[in-house]
């Protein structure tokens, strides 16, 4: 399946006729393949993915904007083309309530994005260890303060300091957007079972 330039594969529920989905956008540099792992992780039977490659060539990976220059025009060029995956999923039946949006490193920055910016609200929206594009400023969609967002980063995360992200957080809860924070002592990673286990938790209680 290919909407625009983003490649992206379906991978079917365990349990039929399921229409809940999580689309899943990997960091810097990785690809869908990186996240292959995600359905037998998560161990939720009702649960579709979606794997989804960045647009941007980025040495053997892929990139959701240019970390190093000018990288607004990249985002909000890679948020279009997720709104276009996800009226592509409508039409196909899962409806932005059923879908699940995540993401690690720039991918969690996509994942706040179509949080913040998509005109219907999601069943969650799930973002590691990642960061959030100029939160002071950016213009909130009407449902934004109705998402459901759980942010995990890590204490020990040397390329994105745990921090700076704190306060991105502050401010946005201040402007009254949804986040449950959850901190893990790791890196820049995924803390397995232990992270993998407060996400389960998380959706099962959103859906």
């Amino acid at each position: 399946m290919k909407t625009d330039t983003l490649k992206t594969e379906f991978v079917p529920a365990a349990e039929a006729d399921s229409k809940r989905l999580m689309i899943v956008m990997h960091g810097l540099g990785d690809s869908m393949d990186g996240y292959r792992w995600i359905q037998e992780g998560m161990q939720v039977p009702w649960l579709n993915y979606l794997l989804v490659n960045a647009p941007d060539p980025y040495y053997g990976g892929f990139a959701w904007y240019d970390l190093y220059a000018n990288a607004g025009i990249g985002i909000e060029r890679s948020r279009k083309m997720l709104f276009a995956v996800i009226d592509d999923l409508g039409k196909k039946g899962h409806k932005p309530s059923d879908i699940v949006i995540s993401g690690f490193s720039q991918g969690c920055l996509m994942s706040m994005e179509l949080a913040l910016h998509y005109p219907e609200r999601f069943a969650a929206i799930v973002g590691i260890s990642g960061y959030v594009h100029e939160p002071e400023t950016t213009d909130l969609s009407p449902v934004a303060k109705d998402q459901r967002i759980l942010m995990t980063h890590g204490t020990q995360d040397p390329l994105i300091p745990i921090e700076a992200v704190r306060k991105q957080v502050a401010v946005l809860q201040k402007r009254g957007v949804q986040i449950e924070w959850r901190e893990f002592v790791k890196a820049h990673t995924i803390a397995g079972e232990t992270e993998l286990k407060v996400i389960r938790q998380f959706l099962s209680d959103k859906f």
